[in-house]
């Protein structure tokens, strides 16, 4: 497979490695160079896939803005650059933004290859609204901007889809609880792999299942929207 000299960002498997496209897996295979979050994890990929090593560098944040020069030059100089993080699409709460802004800066070409992502996932599985969510990546850890960070979707009727850490998830939930009731929600934990597993539920049911010690795996969190079908808090005593 020819490639033209641009740069291709390919959405990598979360767990499963068969979730991989062929056309991703074509263009890894003749991309001159990989820019990607951690060069060992995606050598792990290659190998699996039988894919001889190219050159292959990383691209973390803290080296954001240096690596963006390097693939701007390889591109400008007739190279195709394949992007490409530990897990779906590189660019979603992983690097990959500052790379883009510069490509949009300089007028260079980049496409975007389809593939696992983390957020649809976690909606489809949540058995929550799919209509119409918005996505916010990680929440802050402090108490009181997370309080604020979820007070700011209390009213918006839109399901809401966030990413959190194991050992966090419990002061999350609790967190979310506080500001915007009772409402239904989903933690879905291990997509795509051999122990994926979904606990559906209420705020505070949830809080209080994953109050103990953390799960294991990535996980991503799903709330109801400003729905009063999806909200139990009157149910409980609860005010929203």
């Amino acid at each position: 497979m020819d490639l033209v000299a641009q740069l291709y960002v390919v959405a990598t498997p979360l767990g499963n490695l068969g979730d991989l496209t062929p056309r991703a897996r074509e263009v890894l295979a003749a991309a001159r160079a990989i820019a990607c979050e951690d060069t060992r994890r995606t050598w792990q990929l290659l190998s699996a896939l039988g894919i001889p090593r190219p050159e292959l560098f990383s691209y973390r944040q803290g080296n954001e803005e240096g690596v963006s020069r390097r693939i701007v030059g390889l591109v400008r100089a007739g190279t195709a650059v394949a992007l490409c993080s530990d897990g779906g699409y590189p660019g979603i709460s992983d690097p990959g933004y500052r790379v883009l802004r510069a490509f949009a800066g300089e007028g260079l070409p980049w496409t975007v290859l389809p593939g696992p992502c983390s957020v649809e996932l976690a909606l489809l599985l949540s058995g929550l609204p799919t209509s119409s969510y918005t996505f916010k990546g990680f929440p802050p850890r402090k108490p009181g901007a997370l309080r604020r960070w979820f007070g700011e979707e209390a009213a918006a009727r839109h399901t809401l889809v966030g990413l959190e850490s194991p050992f966090r998830i419990g002061a999350t939930l609790r967190a979310a609880l506080e500001a915007l009731g009772d409402r239904e929600a989903a933690v879905c934990l291990e997509m795509t792999k051999a122990h994926e597993r979904v606990e559906r539920g209420t705020l505070a049911a949830l809080a209080e299942r994953f109050a103990g010690p953390p799960p294991k795996g990535e996980l991503t969190f799903v709330i109801a929207g400003a729905n009063p079908k999806f909200d139990h808090s009157k149910e409980d005593g609860t005010d929203a």
